[in-house]
């Protein structure tokens, strides 16, 4: 007799001898779910809940801020695992392609491209369930459409000058919530907190905000006060640190809305010992049918700090981009040639830097 068999012969044996087996002993135990407790952050010394660190969310950047048309009557937490891990495989990809040919950008900024595959979910708006973003007012898409007109009234090229460049390539602000918003390179955030104030420097461009804290917020400045980051106030609920900011500056409020109206809502909550929670809801009646929120994580990040971020000492990109405005204009690309010395700019593209400064 085989091995197996005696095996077999001798487990027959084992449980005639040990009688008949009931029912509830052969059905299996149902899973006992045990709730997991909500994570508790660290505190400062003076009581807080303690965010600061140095945080990225570089592993983000290519999400859509919207849903895709790909995932209609999907929610975020149905678009999890391997359908996850291969949507950002193709974003890491893609992202990466983007940077061959003869002419691309420093190596170095593409490989954080490599980090892609961490991201986390597959779009960023939460509310609406539907993942997207509120249809405009009437009011807006008149404000808009007004714009527009008048710009294409002005008879202005994209690169007549550097005051037809955006705010970004200008060196000058990305704007809130623009300025946390990840893109391939700059993505670090240093949060920092003292007795009554907490503030957060972004990399990308070198900018501060600092946010008083108070349990009865003052009120803001004056509506006749604009500000690029806007004017913040926090407080607390609970872990989670609440900031409302108002009071926007028109050329760079977010998303064409009214810089008058305008109502950002930031909520950061550290979830666990290496991630924050950052959602912003976006509020404002002249410009959405309804507010809406997205969110997204922020990742501590210890061993990569902020770099500097100079890119307004010597804006060699705004240069080439007005410079190369003005060799298109010679070769008739954009229609009649415009008159370098009304822009400022030298009519040889290869003149030296201090020419195009004045």
């Amino acid at each position: 007799m085989s091995v197996r068999c005696l095996a077999s012969a001798s487990l027959v044996a084992t449980v005639i001898a040990a009688g008949p087996i009931s029912l509830a002993a052969q059905a299996p135990k149902p899973a006992v779910r045990t709730a997991s407790k909500p994570y508790t952050p660290p505190r400062t010394p003076w009581g807080d809940p303690d965010l600061q660190g140095n945080y990225t969310n570089v592993y983000e950047n290519g999400t859509p801020l919207e849903r895709p048309d790909q995932f209609a009557g999907r929610t975020l937490d149905e678009v999890r695992g391997d359908e996850l891990s291969a949507i950002k495989k193709a974003t890491q990809e893609r992202t990466i392609n983007n940077f061959q040919g003869p002419i691309h950008a420093p190596d170095h900024w593409w490989q954080d491209a490599l980090f892609l595959e961490k991201g986390s979910q597959a779009w960023f708006v939460t509310d609406p369930t539907d993942g997207k973003i509120p249809p405009v007012t009437a009011e807006a898409q008149r404000r808009i459409d007004a714009a527009r007109r008048a710009r294409a009234a002005s008879g202005r090229g994209p690169a007549d000058s550097f005051e037809d460049r955006s705010l970004y390539d200008r060196c000058i602000t990305r704007g809130l919530p623009g300025s946390m918003m990840p893109a391939i390179y700059g993505n670090s955030y240093r949060i920092v907190q003292g007795q009554g104030f907490v503030a957060i420097t972004y990399e990308m461009i070198h900018e501060t905000r600092v946010i008083p804290i108070e349990t009865q917020p003052r009120p803001h400045v004056g509506k006749n006060v604009h500000m690029d980051m806007g004017d913040a106030r926090g407080h607390w609920e609970g872990d989670t640190l609440v900031v409302e900011t108002t009071n926007f500056h028109p050329r760079s409020v977010y998303r064409n809305a009214n810089p008058d109206a305008l109502r950002l809502v930031e909520r950061f909550t550290r979830v666990s010992p290496d991630k924050v929670k950052w959602s912003v809801t976006v509020n404002d009646p002249t410009t959405w049918t309804r507010p809406w929120t997205f969110a997204m994580p922020l990742t501590l990040n210890e061993t990569e700090p902020l770099l500097p971020y100079e890119c307004h000492e010597g804006n060699y990109g705004l240069r080439n981009i007005l410079s190369g405005a003005r060799a298109d204009e010679r070769n008739g690309i954009f229609g009649p040639q415009r008159e370098p010395a009304r822009l400022g700019i030298p009519a040889d593209a290869n003149a030296p830097a201090e020419q195009s400064e004045r």
